[in-house]
């Protein structure tokens, strides 16, 4: 561990617990010219790319060239995607332990030399038509990239900080995306060649899988997290010890069923996408390829876009705005085809002619850009909030349960259409689904909500822009100790954390309309002066205590209230109490100095009316709208070394007195 730093000034600090990488400053693409990640993006672009181009072409064999009568045309799809698709229930599990074991830099040079034999075979049951091998592949495929997930999401947070988990998760999910569009359309120009389409798609297949063991060549080592782990080779014992394992922490469990949730959503569209480009656009096969087209950019530039909306911070809070937007274009692509003029066959460019047209290829790139918004974060989080020793199962666990959600999916949308469903009707009731859905978790997760309110409140209300935000742990215990200016301090400190915090604050600010709901909403604590509720004060302190004692943060104001006057008030002792206490636990705690500028003044602070007596929340836009606020955090101070004058000198400092 390293050794505590001394500052000019004579006082001890120490490290605030980042990532050992550091965040890189040069934003998420700026990872492309990183070993530490870009040998495993290119490794799962082509490993994304090379599936989908062999799928596609291979159905496309199977519904148009050849004629196999114990495979009609009309099931191809289906079959070959639920081949795929099945590995992930059987071996999931079992790849989520592989992945926690073993070395996962060898486990993806293993998988890649498989790929490379998988599709030799493949390409030679391509030049001779065998359709029985290549459905094979296609399974041992769906098995390759069964064991590659756990790897893929848990290879992440090994080697990215908590700063760029966001930009590197959204990184791999716009490639991914990228490279099944390309590969789609690849594999869909391919097979399209008279006569020696399928050979030439066996010899693309090779060649990928060429590159991607190329690639993966380079991968920096990533040593296994629970080498000692006992492989249980059980699937079904094993998946429910996974689900059990993620539901130790709820946000992640509940992560876990959001991100399915999201597949289930997305699958409904993409599944349905043919169908309804030919009887509800009335447009051919091309106008079918543009809809996956504008998906696909969608998707992948809500998941770059992530990276910007969040500081550079696994921000939960885009969750929330994520989930309204899907359900806003879901409705609204509902009603964009009502009314669509007759007509058949349209190819493309007569589609685009329409303006009627443009408001349903809207929909769809918004409602994509919004499910990227949601997606990203919640992999994030999962990967943040999870044991490192048993992360991989976790993500093995998601896996087998988005699979679950996509196949339930299949067969709800089959059942409705049947039922009567038109295409646009199934758009508009996943839509509104999806909305009961996101509140069901919502409330059973407050902490997205908070999170989307501090968001909110950061960006829209405040321009509000913080320095020093990498001196904030990301994990352990630490106090975070700020000056207190109005009644938002609080949410405007949660924009600034990547991890939850736990807030003392006076018992008065819980009778404030909304903002007390918010409070209890985030489990503040309630603390009365010790003259006037003794045993609310202690109760309020053993809280406190049990929250360092969990390794959490916990946010304090130590001057006892809102400033009257604007200025830094004398600190009280309780933020000693708190750390003797800490220090009789034997929690190594570390404190956090912080300083709100430029907020007094503002809405939510106090201010002298015409009768002398200060009063908040008056007068809404005396100071503008989006008035310039911020936030400076200073280095993490040895608890040992903390006095209330010593920390107030420190606050006074970081405000520039």
């Amino acid at each position: 561990m390293s050794s505590p730093a001394t500052t000019s000034a004579g006082v001890s600090t120490v490290p605030t617990g980042h990532a050992s990488h550091g965040a890189h400053e040069g934003g998420q693409f700026s990872l492309l010219g990183q070993r530490r990640f870009a040998p495993f993006f290119w490794t799962q672009f082509l490993g994304a790319a090379n599936d989908n181009l062999f799928k596609f072409a291979f159905t496309v064999l199977v519904t148009y060239q050849l004629r196999v009568q114990w495979l009609p045309a009309d099931l191809a799809g289906l079959v070959i995607g639920a081949l795929f698709i099945l590995p992930f229930l059987l071996f999931s599990a079992t790849s989520g332990q592989l992945a926690d074991k073993l070395d996962r830099r060898a486990m993806i040079v293993w998988l890649k030399r498989a790929e490379v034999g998988i599709m030799a075979l493949a390409a030679w049951a391509f030049f001779v038509q065998h359709i029985p091998v290549l459905l094979a592949c296609i399974f041992l495929m769906g098995l390759q990239s069964a064991v590659f997930g756990p790897v893929k999401f848990a290879y992440l947070p090994q080697h990215l900080s908590e700063r760029e988990l966001t930009g590197g998760n959204g990184m791999v999910e716009m490639g991914t995306f990228v490279a099944i569009l390309l590969g789609n359309v690849a594999g869909g120009l391919i097979i399209a060649v008279p006569e020696i389409g399928a050979h030439h798609v066996g010899f693309s297949c090779v060649a990928l899988a060429i590159l991607g063991r190329v690639a993966a060549h380079h991968i920096p080592a990533s040593p296994a997290m629970d080498p000692d782990l006992t492989l249980n080779w059980n699937p079904l014992t094993e998946t429910w010890r996974n689900l059990q394992l993620a539901r130790q922490t709820t946000v992640v469990f509940r992560s876990v069923l959001g991100i399915s949730w999201m597949w289930f959503f997305g699958a409904v569209f993409l599944s349905l996408f043919p169908a309804f480009a030919k009887d509800v656009l009335h447009g051919d096969e091309q106008v079918a390829s543009l809809l996956l087209v504008v998906f696909s950019i969608g998707i992948g530039t809500g998941s770059l876009l992530c990276e910007v909306l969040s500081r550079r911070h696994v921000e939960i809070g885009l969750v929330p705005l994520g989930a309204i937007g899907m359900t806003v274009f879901s409705v609204d692509l509902y009603f964009a085809t009502r009314g669509l003029p007759p007509a058949s066959g349209l190819g493309l460019g007569a589609f685009m002619a329409d303006a009627a047209h443009w408001r349903v290829l809207a929909d769809l790139a918004l409602l994509s850009l919004f499910a990227g918004l949601y997606s990203v974060p919640m992999y994030a989080l999962i990967q943040m909030r999870s044991q490192p020793t048993h992360r991989a199962r976790i993500i093995a666990a998601n896996n087998i349960l988005n699979a679950l959600f996509m196949i339930a999916s299949a067969v709800i949308a089959g059942v409705l259409l049947q039922a009567g469903f038109t295409i646009p009707q199934m758009f508009l009731f996943v839509g509104l689904a999806n909305a009961v859905v996101a509140f069901y978790i919502f409330l059973l997760v407050p902490e997205y909500l908070l999170r989307f309110v501090a968001w909110i409140a950061s960006r829209f209300v405040y321009r509000f822009k913080v320095a020093g935000d990498t001196h904030i742990p990301t994990q352990g215990a630490a106090v975070l100790v700020c000056n207190h200016v109005s009644f938002v301090d609080a949410v405007l400190l949660m924009a600034a954390s990547p991890r939850p915090i736990r807030f003392l604050m006076d018992h008065r600010i819980f009778k404030v309309p909304v903002l007390g709901w918010l409070f209890r909403l985030a489990k503040a604590i309630p603390v009365a002066p010790q003259k006037e509720d003794p045993a609310a004060y202690e109760a309020a302190f053993a809280a406190a205590a049990q929250v360092l004692r969990e390794g959490d943060l916990l946010g304090i104001f130590p001057e006892g209230g809102i400033t009257r006057d604007g200025t830094l008030q004398p600190f009280k002792g309780g933020i000693a109490k708190i750390l003797a206490q800490a220090q009789a636990d034997g929690v190594s705690v570390s404190v956090i100095p912080m300083a709100l500028t430029n907020l007094w003044g503002s809405y939510f602070s106090r201010i002298e009316l015409a009768s002398g007596e200060p009063t908040a929340m008056v007068k809404p836009f005396r100071r503008g709208v989006f008035s310039r606020v911020g936030l400076n955090v200073g280095e993490a101070v040895r608890a040992e070394a903390v006095t209330p004058e010593s920390l107030r000198e420190r606050v006074a400092g970081l405000l520039g007195n």
